[in-house]
């Protein structure tokens, strides 16, 4: 198992939400500590660069010129954030958080931060401005969109989501963003200028295809596998956020930036890696936690044309279906969970119709 990380695997969801917002220790965030890895045979490798894979000798090269052979090989390389190219801005003027060490380096600049600025409202970026509220840090979130989280949870939970956060103070500058970092003043398109002691960016991620681009396997916008999670080289397999694999729900090819969907499609991989042939058609799911507030949210749909809301949004309690051409594909809930199951066992039978 080799990673470029220095840290051991650790529980990511917590780097945005309990660990970041100082409700958690250290101790909570690693997967598992060093002695399970030695106790089970695997032989992991921190501070380990992959520099090439070799799909026909079935060799990896690692940067300090080792080799290593293989029989199978996952690639689950992940994503990593994107870095708002801004004028008068320093890589270390605008923190990211994927890593336990981002992580740490947000924790340190809070000690001593009184305003934060995050840029981008997607769901790291929010979850971010909820733990620096939970350290007291007055925050602004400024973000391109009119509603929060719109594009992926539609007009009325973005809504919601947005005076959730207003509610624990904070401020939002939408259909904004920034142009420029002058010392501790953020430009904004609109001629205004944020004070800030702490900028963090969360405007999404791009999947780390790098390795498998130049191993000759098939990528477009991910690397494309199979049901399998198979690519196009037999015997390397992919999963997590860099995998794009047919969708049996939707019928569409889909890549999903989700902890639950990487940690089902690592177990089915590694199944068929070992000579089984399990197909992967699991309902993607993933939760969101705002404050109090959780988001769950089965399936997947990029573009619906259809909402339908059952309960009260604003009232913290509902469920509201995504539907395409008659046909829900996905559903998020709030305070629903047995909806939320019941849903998910709807969507599995369905696509085995």
């Amino acid at each position: 198992m080799l990673s470029a990380d220095d840290a051991l695997p650790v529980d990511r969801p917590n780097l945005s939400k309990d660990y970041l917002a100082g409700s958690a220790p250290e101790e909570w965030v690693p997967l598992r500590d060093a002695s399970f890895y030695s106790d089970n045979d695997i032989d992991l490798r921190l501070d380990a660069s992959v520099a090439q894979i070799d799909a026909r000798s079935h060799q990896i090269g690692l940067a300090n010129g080792e080799t290593i052979p293989f029989d199978r090989l996952l690639l689950a390389t992940g994503a990593e954030p994107v870095r708002p190219s801004i004028p008068g801005a320093k890589q270390s003027d605008v923190l990211v958080l994927r890593s336990l060490a981002d992580c740490n380096a947000i924790i340190e600049r809070a000690k001593t931060a009184r305003r934060a600025v995050v840029l981008g409202a997607s769901f790291i970026g929010l979850e971010v401005a909820a733990a620096l509220r939970a350290r007291e840090i007055e925050v602004h979130v400024v973000a391109p969109e009119e509603r929060p989280m719109e594009r992926i949870l539609g007009p009325e939970l973005g809504r919601l989501v947005r005076a959730l956060h207003e509610e624990h103070g904070v401020i939002f500058h939408l259909q904004e963003t920034a142009i420029a970092v002058e010392g501790r003043q953020i430009k904004l398109r609109g001629g205004s200028a944020l004070e800030a002691d702490l900028v963090v960016a969360g405007v999404g991620v791009r999947p780390r295809v790098e390795l498998a681009e130049a191993a000759g396997l098939k990528v477009d916008r991910g690397v494309i596998v199979d049901a399998y999670l198979e690519t196009s080289s037999p015997g390397i397999f992919a999963a997590g956020d860099i995998a794009r694999w047919p969708d049996p729900h939707s019928g569409d090819t889909i890549r999903v930036e989700h902890w639950v969907v990487a940690e089902r499609q690592g177990q089915i991989a590694a199944l068929n890696m070992l000579g089984q042939r399990k197909r992967f058609a699991d309902v993607p799911f993933f939760w969101s936690q705002h404050y109090d507030i959780p988001i769950n949210y089965v399936g997947h749909v990029e573009k619906w044309d259809e909402l339908t809301v059952e309960g009260d949004i604003a009232n913290k309690d509902c469920l509201v279906r995504f539907r395409r051409a008659g046909r829900t594909l996905a559903v998020a809930s709030i305070f629903r969970d047995l909806q939320s199951l019941e849903a998910e066992v709807s969507l599995e039978r369905d696509a085995t119709r």
